[in-house]
């Protein structure tokens, strides 16, 4: 297993706000966040970000909230991915802090979220997956079952630490990890 203060994920997301001005919400949110601590790259089609998986999880929780605290319904889909994401670019240094926990620590916003966790080329998956699925109502989040996922509704400082968590642990055992989530606030339909 490699040190896990080397390992990098990655992420590659698409981030919805369901305005007519969405482009200028997505762009504030993204001017908002600090990312020093990954490497980033934005196109037409989605974003991409590596870095440790802290830093990974607090940039992505940060750009989420900057553009959810507007009101406005706004759904972020991504992978997460450990294995496999290596930019070149060495910006993987756990002793820095999550230059976007404060920020984020500061804006409170309920949302739901759908996730799903794959340890690849794993043997007993299933409970390893199981039991930290039973894990999550210990970070403050309401937990239920969903089509092909698991479904977490709550704060989303506590839906992004609960799925960083999970990630967390997972990826101790596992060479390569597949998180696929989507998160959504202020939609104007319910469950």
């Amino acid at each position: 297993m490699a040190d896990e203060k080397l390992r990098e994920a990655g992420i590659q997301f698409n981030l919805s706000v369901m305005a007519d001005d969405f482009a200028d919400v997505i762009l504030g949110a993204l001017d908002n966040v600090d990312t020093t601590n990954v490497w980033m790259k934005t196109d037409d089609v989605a974003t991409a970000a590596t870095g440790s998986i802290a830093d990974v999880f607090d940039v992505v929780k940060a750009i989420y909230l900057n553009a959810a605290k507007t009101g406005i319904h706004t759904e972020m889909s991504g992978n997460i991915v450990l294995g496999g994401c290596n930019t070149g670019e060495d910006n993987n240094d756990n002793d820095k802090i999550q230059l976007n926990k404060e920020l984020s620590d500061a804006i409170s916003q309920r949302a739901g979220c759908r996730f799903s966790i794959y340890p690849l080329g794993e043997e007993n998956y299933i409970d390893k997956i199981t039991k930290e699925v039973e894990k999550l109502p210990d970070y403050g989040v309401e937990v239920s079952m969903a089509p092909f996922a698991t479904r977490l509704d709550g704060e989303v400082n506590d839906i992004f630490t609960a799925l960083e968590a999970t990630f967390t642990e997972i990826q101790k055992t596992s060479e390569h990890v597949v998180m696929p989530f989507t998160i959504s606030c202020n939609s104007p339909s319910s469950q």
